[in-house]
């Protein structure tokens, strides 16, 4: 019997190392509360795939110069990206570039796709957007984040607010 104790101690550590580990609680990333609700956006033809393709690079992380998805995507790169892919239209991966390219619009006039600019660097046109309906537009804004949604009317982006654009009619 005294034999036995080693291999039955043996048996009793095996079978501790053999439990499922308690799991621990992932966080998620805090979404910003302009992304709260977008169920009311409605958008047809080109719009409709520019929308649907704005909104499948929600939470994807900024990366400066970034041009695709996998490796991070900023301002210009996400909009030269999404235009590419979802209308066929290639952009300069550049915002103030893009704004020369593109046609002034009022703010009544925003539809679902087109390009909103903004100052944040003291220079025009040195971040932009894609408006997406309901005051709502999706960017990637700076190093350490993510694209999200916020709205026109957010007290830092409506103090920069340089115009909107478009690249249809």
């Amino acid at each position: 019997m005294t034999r036995r104790w080693p291999a039955l101690l043996l048996l009793v550590l095996l079978a501790g190392c053999a439990s499922t580990p308690s799991k621990t609680a992932v966080k998620p990333k805090p979404r910003p509360p302009a992304a709260a609700n977008l169920s009311a956006l409605k958008a047809d033809g080109v719009s409709r795939e520019i929308l649907l393709y704005t909104l499948s690079l929600l939470d994807i992380d900024y990366q400066f110069g970034g041009s695709n998805p996998e490796a991070g995507l900023d301002c210009s790169g996400m909009v030269a990206y999404i235009y590419q892919h979802a209308a066929g239209i290639r952009l300069p991966h550049n915002a103030a570039q893009i704004a020369a390219l593109a046609r002034p619009i009022g703010n009544h006039q925003l539809q679902v796709g087109d390009l909103v600019f903004f100052n944040t660097m003291n220079r025009p046109f040195s971040h932009m957007g894609l408006y997406i309906g309901d005051g709502k537009f999706v960017h990637a804004p700076r190093s350490n984040s993510v694209i999200r949604v916020d709205r026109l009317d957010n007290r830092y982006f409506a103090s920069r607010f340089e115009g909107a654009r478009t690249l249809f009619g």
